[in-house]
């Protein structure tokens, strides 16, 4: 089981150490919600997450069955919503290199992505959705 610290420094700013790699993320409150913008907001974090894991899931799935992702690119976006003020909606565009996959590595491949750990994780009522471009 992996464990985090986060500290508040000040400014509506955190710092999240990985503990065992010791690697760290700033988070920053996003402009509409009083902060300055200046990195990550949290719910930023969960929209960059479902894109890492769905992009990291294909990456496993690629390479049990012979193919590669190699220089995939997953672009996200995030939608507030008000009363109350959380995610409503995800959009993912996921652009693949240059390669002929066929009709069943497609299939793999978006199966896979609507089943990473991330996406099964969030709220059912959370509209996510998935552009693939091959």
């Amino acid at each position: 089981m992996e464990k985090y610290r986060t500290i508040y420094s000040d400014g509506l700013r955190t710092q999240i150490t990985h503990l065992r790699s010791g690697a760290t993320i700033i988070t920053d409150a996003p402009v509409d919600n009083h902060g300055k913008g200046e990195s990550f907001s949290p719910t930023d974090m969960m929209t960059a997450s479902l894109a890492s894991c769905m992009l990291t899931m294909i990456g496993i799935a690629a390479q049990n069955n012979g193919f590669s992702i190699d220089g995939a690119v997953a672009e996200s976006e995030k939608v507030m919503g008000t009363d109350p003020r959380r995610v409503i909606e995800i959009n993912i565009s996921i652009s693949f290199p240059a390669h002929s996959y066929s009709e069943k590595e497609k299939r793999l491949i978006e199966h896979t992505a609507h089943h990473c750990p991330v996406s099964k994780s969030l709220h059912p009522d959370l509209k996510k959705t998935i552009t693939f471009n091959y």
